[in-house]
């Protein structure tokens, strides 16, 4: 059994937890093993196919414009929209030809050891199941929609393919450094809710949270509320995160390419070694080494956010 003091390099045996290693305590189904994995995706209803259709039709809609091109591009090579939740196996047969992917089921979010050893070995875990129409415009645990569509169109380009491999592999080097928080802050300020600067110009949002959603897509690429500012590994690390609502603050790389550099080729355990347990800046704060390309207003989070109805200007 590898552990994560000494993980085996090829990342094929999932490692075994130590005791004073503290992860989200989830409670694992019966029916599913230590991978977590479902015994197959589940068979959806036709309204549920439903749901897929028309959250499809609201984002296609939406993202034109403000989507990376990797992003619409994987789209369209992965044909996601050709009617109901995709399958995943076909899926999978489709991603793996392009970079090596598949995307397997999963009953939740599951543990993070076991999310990152899916992803040191390039397969994807996506919630096997779908939104209701009650919560058709927000669902707080990611669903099939979030983590298919949001996801895996950029599993399709091969560098960002490969960073998402590389985050798992890391995975195992924070929770021996016990710095979870801060790997998940690089997560959260890249795979779920990073931007990019095509062309040196244009900005596009490449991350998850922002594509799966259209008020996000609109409010991050537009408004005039969020810091935008250029991505720095080791500040974002430092960096609390909003979970709940639109974010005051997003990080823009230049490139995959530069996405890469910045976290494959960092020493990680010398940053890891220097960062404090907790955060040290606030998701709205813009610091004196920050490339800001726009200061936000904050209008919308110092009105209240989501929970006082104000508009996301």
């Amino acid at each position: 059994m590898a552990t994560l003091a000494n993980p085996e390099s090829d990342f094929t045996v999932l490692p075994e937890m130590p005791a004073d290693v503290f992860t989200a305590p989830l409670r694992r189904p019966a029916h599913v093993g230590e991978d977590w994995l479902e015994p197959a995706q589940t068979a959806y209803s036709r309204q549920e196919d439903g749901i897929w259709d028309d959250l499809f039709a609201r984002q296609v809609d939406v993202l034109p414009g403000r989507a990376a091109s990797a992003f619409l591009s994987g789209l369209d090579r992965l044909d996601l929209g050709r009617g109901g939740v995709p399958d995943f196996g076909k899926l999978s047969e489709e991603l793996g030809a392009l970079t090596g992917w598949s995307v397997v089921p999963v009953p939740m979010l599951i543990p993070d050891h076991v999310f990152f050893w899916h992803l040191a070995n390039r397969r994807f875990p996506a919630g096997n199941f779908i939104r209701t129409r009650e919560t058709f415009d927000y669902i707080q645990e990611p669903d099939v929609f979030h983590d298919v569509f949001g996801h895996v169109p950029m599993l399709a380009d091969p560098v960002y393919a490969d960073y998402m491999q590389e985050y798992g592999r890391a995975g195992w080097k924070a929770m021996r450094y016990n710095r979870l928080k801060a790997l998940g802050a690089l997560y959260w300020y890249t795979v779920e809710f990073g931007l990019i600067l095509e062309d040196g110009k244009d900005l596009r949002a490449y991350g998850a949270g922002i594509l799966s959603g259209p008020t996000e897509a609109v409010y991050a690429i537009e408004a005039q509320s969020p810091n935008r500012i250029m991505l720095n590994v080791d500040r974002v690390m430092r960096t609390d995160y909003v979970i709940s609502d639109l974010q005051p603050t997003y990080f823009v790389i230049e490139s995959f390419e530069d996405l890469y550099r910045q976290t494959v080729e960092r020493d990680f355990d010398r940053l890891y070694r220097n960062l404090a347990p907790a955060f040290t800046y606030a998701n709205s704060a813009v610091i004196d080494v920050d490339n800001v390309l726009h200061r936000g207003t904050q209008e919308y989070l110092l009105r209240g956010g989501r929970g006082s109805g104000a508009a996301p200007v």
